[in-house]
């Protein structure tokens, strides 16, 4: 091989390790970004994982509580990594005695299951809801909660397991959080 040639040979292999050594590196987690607590301080950053999915950035807006009074009848969280939300989480107040209506569900997709949590509830491959009524000494009210995500990299056998496990602890501190039944 000729003298010219060595520098040409060594550019070429430096520049082909470099390119392996860029497609062999995973793609780190977006729920590695999140905050340790999430939506309204309620999720863990584990907990709100298999939703995340792969990102660069991640962005939690949501109030720092779901307190909710007369005043203050929503909250919502939304998390989104690049861009795209991955977790939406709701809360609604509204005077005792106006029932909160839920519209079919998509017929193209699974039925949902009742969800024994509140005083009606329903789980879906998607997401989970709950309506309750809150009679306290001072104020009553009926609250509705809601927990959406992005789950097309989740297997269908954890989807519901994992929004019946949010919505449960999510029920919790809305409870406590926004007077109900105290």
């Amino acid at each position: 091989m000729g003298i010219g040639r060595t520098p040409l040979l060594v550019t070429f292999v430096a520049v082909a390790v470099a390119a392996l050594a860029g497609c062999s590196e995973e793609k780190e987690p977006a729920a590695a970004k999140l905050p340790e607590h999430s939506c309204f301080g309620v999720f863990t950053r584990s907990e709100l994982e298999p939703l995340m999915g792969e990102g660069k950035e991640v962005k939690d807006a949501s109030p720092a509580d779901v307190r909710l009074n007369a005043a203050r009848r929503s909250a919502t969280c939304n998390v989104y990594v690049d861009g795209r939300s991955r977790i939406l989480v709701t809360a609604t107040r509204q005077p005792l005695g106006q029932n909160f209506f839920w519209p079919p569900m998509d017929q193209n997709q699974p039925a949902p299951d009742p969800l024994a949590l509140g005083d009606k509830g329903t789980v879906w491959n998607t997401g989970a809801r709950v309506a309750l009524t809150c009679k306290g000494a001072e104020d009553s009210f009926e609250l509705e909660l809601g927990i959406s995500g992005s789950t097309e990299h989740m297997k269908p056998a954890d989807r519901r397991p994992l929004f019946t496990a949010l919505m449960t602890k999510y029920l919790e501190v809305a409870k406590q959080q926004t007077g109900c039944g105290v």
